[in-house]
């Protein structure tokens, strides 16, 4: 953290560089053509059920492309690409005709005692010891033998593609791993593979990779290896030899479809700084009609962001029709295959419209209609959570906040900066395909709540009052970030322990 003398001549800074500071407040002005009414209205249409949950690549998705598309001829703002709005690009859809696993004598069941998160495809039956590591750490690999095995890990907290890699470079056969405690948080990310699994999971198309991973609950860990749950988190950082290794069957029959998708963009060219490119995203997809025909609407994830975004640049577009474009450019992306990996972002990023160097910032808005589990009871309810604002640039944060104080006066939580925190927001949305580029991002979250990924969540659910809110907010640091004399500087890394 940086110490308070630092943070105040931070804070001293921002303010007098401030592009409102002795002038018209123009972000005042084009901030209050955000309006709960408008938003209401969007997102009525694009979470309704004739769009069918969005999923990508459906037709649903494609609907609600056009939608956007028109929204931003509407507004006079240019597809970036020749005139064009969209960014077309193709995924596999790999789905597995047969995912079996049996430990010991008990055979589990896909998608309720575990999930396949990995990559394989087998001709026949693989038989092994599964062993426990727990940590994927050099002292942990010195006492227990992994080559050929199935490998237990407790990745709670910690990276999983990591402690996969090592396992696998060790010469482990698969990985069962833990990521999260207790039964409810491993249920909820069960039913979504259920309700998807007849879809096919999608990603950019490459050759099959031999690392079956199996995904387990805390408590169904603890039972295939028969030793009480607090033995194996303490086994997992001092001594996992201590725990016996148990028989092990597995098979994976891999299935591949292609699917035809795109990101939606809007561009709004700057003055003086145009080469400057401020980037503020959402993502329109969500996860379509569940397995027993449910429709997914997505209102919150992430119709919320994607119409808080249309709003926001519909404010900047008043603006430049009134003679104040923006000193930087603005590009307003809307990413599609976010559910299904961050797909649409990370293909902007390696395949970007405008020179990742020259792009200064990415705002993101994923999930910014709803309040969650930690506010539901609180007395004051205009919160938002910030996230990783101050990982990259120690400027960001501070912008952020001195608009928050000068114009909307909301509760800023950074809870989920935290080191320790296990749910690891920073690197599960939209903009950490921006971060990973050092390119300073802010992200705009509501947190979690019952309807998260489920049919319930619907447009009737949302907070359009407080949404406005947030979403003024968001254009307020927006405007700033867009017209300030410099841009904010790569002071950071994306390692929390070297902050």
């Amino acid at each position: 953290m940086k110490n308070k003398s630092t943070l105040v001549a931070i804070f001293i800074f921002v303010v007098f560089s401030n592009p409102i500071f002795g002038q018209e407040d123009l972000s005042l002005k084009y901030a209050s053509t955000i309006q709960a009414s408008d938003l209401k209205k969007h997102l009525t249409y694009l979470a309704s059920d004739e769009l069918r949950g969005r999923d990508t690549g459906s037709e649903g998705q494609k609907m609600a492309a056009d939608y956007l598309i028109d929204f931003y001829k509407t507004n006079n703002l240019k597809g970036p690409v020749n005139g064009s709005y969209l960014q077309p690009f193709q995924l596999s859809s790999v789905s597995w005709k047969e995912v079996s696993l049996k430990i010991g004598k008990s055979k589990l069941v896909l998608n309720e005692d575990f999930v396949f998160v990995g990559d394989a495809d087998m001709k026949r039956n693989k038989k092994t010891d599964l062993v426990f590591l727990g940590l994927a750490s050099d002292e942990n690999l010195s006492k227990v033998e992994v080559e050929g095995k199935l490998v237990g890990l407790w990745a709670i907290g910690n990276s999983v593609g990591q402690a996969v890699e090592k396992v696998m470079d060790a010469g482990a056969a698969g990985a069962l791993i833990v990521t999260m405690e207790g039964q409810a948080n491993f249920d909820r990310m069960a039913n979504r593979y259920k309700s998807l699994s007849g879809k096919g999971r999608m990603g950019f198309d490459k050759p099959t990779e031999q690392k079956p991973v199996f995904m387990v609950s805390s408590i169904k860990m603890a039972e295939l290896f028969e030793s009480p749950v607090d033995l194996l988190k303490e086994a997992a950082k001092n001594d996992p030899s201590v725990i016996s290794s148990q028989k092990a069957v597995f098979k994976v029959v891999k299935q591949k479809d292609f699917i035809d998708t795109e990101n939606v963009m809007a561009f709004l060219e700057g003055t003086d700084k145009k080469e400057e490119v401020l980037v503020i995203s959402s993502h329109y997809d969500h996860i379509g009609v569940s397995s027993t025909g449910e429709i997914n609407n997505g209102a919150d994830d992430d119709g919320s962001g994607t119409v808080s975004v249309m709003e926001i640049a519909e404010a900047f577009a008043q603006a430049a029709r009134d003679g104040y474009n923006p000193r930087r450019s603005i590009l307003f992306l809307n990413v599609t295959g976010e559910e299904k990996g961050l797909l649409g972002s990370e293909y902007y990023s390696e395949n970007p419209i405008f020179p990742l160097e020259n792009t200064v910032n990415n705002i993101n808005i994923d999930m910014v209609g709803r309040i969650d589990y930690e506010y539901q009871d609180a007395e004051n309810q205009d919160y938002v959570y910030v996230i990783g604002s101050e990982m990259l640039s120690s400027q960001l944060k501070v912008i952020n906040e001195y608009n928050n104080i000068t114009y909307t006066n909301l509760i800023l939580d950074y809870r989920y900066d935290a080191e320790d925190d296990p749910n690891r927001f920073y690197y599960r949305s939209d903009h950490y395909n921006f971060a990973k580029h050092n390119i300073p991002v802010i992200f705009f979250f509501n947190g979690v709540h019952d309807d998260y990924h489920k049919p319930t969540d619907t447009v009737d659910k949302i907070e359009f009052d407080l949404m406005e809110k947030r979403a003024k907010l968001i254009f307020h640091t927006a405007w700033d970030l867009a017209n300030r004399e410099n841009r904010t500087p790569v002071d950071g890394t994306n390692n929390r322990t070297d902050r």
